[in-house]
């Protein structure tokens, strides 16, 4: 008796690059596109933005995403081919990943909630470095950091951001955040901290009216937050499907070993 196909409602999204917009025709073409609510599978035609964007937009859906590269940068993407999609599919492996929830308080003590995949990072607004007190789990470990800023990241994105500032690879299935300075200032060697993906996170800025900071959650920003609190939302289980050999986890392994 034939096993049924988990995935034989598709629905194709694409960025608006001309190679993504090819790639989609074709695509649709072949294999139909299904309304992404209907969908068993989402599939991302583009670079890692359009997969975040893509991430955040089925955050709440439950339905797995499969990314094909037709963009600039593609960890988070697979090949490109319009071969057998069906059953590159089938035999993809599944990666879960929770987002970040970050709450952030402005000046006028307005709240404001946003999801990150990658990671939640605060910068300087001015030509003056931010100073910032770094509290986990209600303990003060940092009462001053000056620094161009700060990120917590997720291990998916350990190889984004975070990497560029000097961070650690963190294997996808590590229950582990990086907590990571940009351009620390004082103390002029601050390198940050591996924290345990259960820590409640809390950044507080002094001096904010002198040295205002935004705070990003990914793509949302938050400009002139006086405190920013950061956990990982186990709420929240988004499925990201890769080829065999190709996994997320695969990934980051090479990532580290420079290949």
């Amino acid at each position: 008796m034939t096993k049924p196909a988990r995935y034989n409602r598709i629905a194709f999204v694409a960025s608006p690059s001309s190679e993504a917009q090819t790639a989609f025709g074709q695509l649709t073409r072949d294999y139909g596109n299904c309304d992404p609510n209907d969908a068993d599978v989402v599939v991302a035609l583009g670079g890692d933005g359009l997969m975040l964007q893509t991430l955040h937009q089925n955050m709440h859906s439950g339905k797995p995403i499969y990314g094909m590269h037709r963009g600039t940068v593609g960890f988070l993407m697979n090949e490109y081919s319009t071969v057998d999609l069906r059953a590159r599919l089938e035999a993809a492996q599944e990666s879960e990943i929770n987002p970040l929830l970050m709450r952030a308080t402005d000046v006028n003590d307005r709240v404001h909630l946003h999801h990150a995949i990658n990671e939640v990072a605060l910068f300087r607004q001015t030509y003056q470095a931010a100073r910032l007190r770094i509290l986990i789990d209600e303990r003060e470990r940092m009462a001053e950091l000056i620094a161009d800023g700060i990120m917590v990241a997720t291990p998916a994105g350990s190889t984004a951001y975070n990497l560029s500032a000097q961070g650690p690879i963190l294997p996808i299935n590590a229950a582990l955040l990086a907590l990571t300075p940009i351009s620390a200032f004082r103390p002029r060697r601050g390198r940050g901290a591996l924290l345990p993906n259960t820590a409640y996170v809390v950044i507080e800025v002094l001096e904010g009216d002198k040295r205002p900071v935004a705070a990003v959650a990914d793509h949302d920003e938050v400009r002139d937050v006086r405190r920013v609190e950061v956990l990982s939302d186990k709420t929240i289980s988004m499925r990201m499907l890769f080829d065999p050999g190709h996994s997320l986890e695969e990934r980051i392994l090479r990532e580290q070993f420079g290949y």
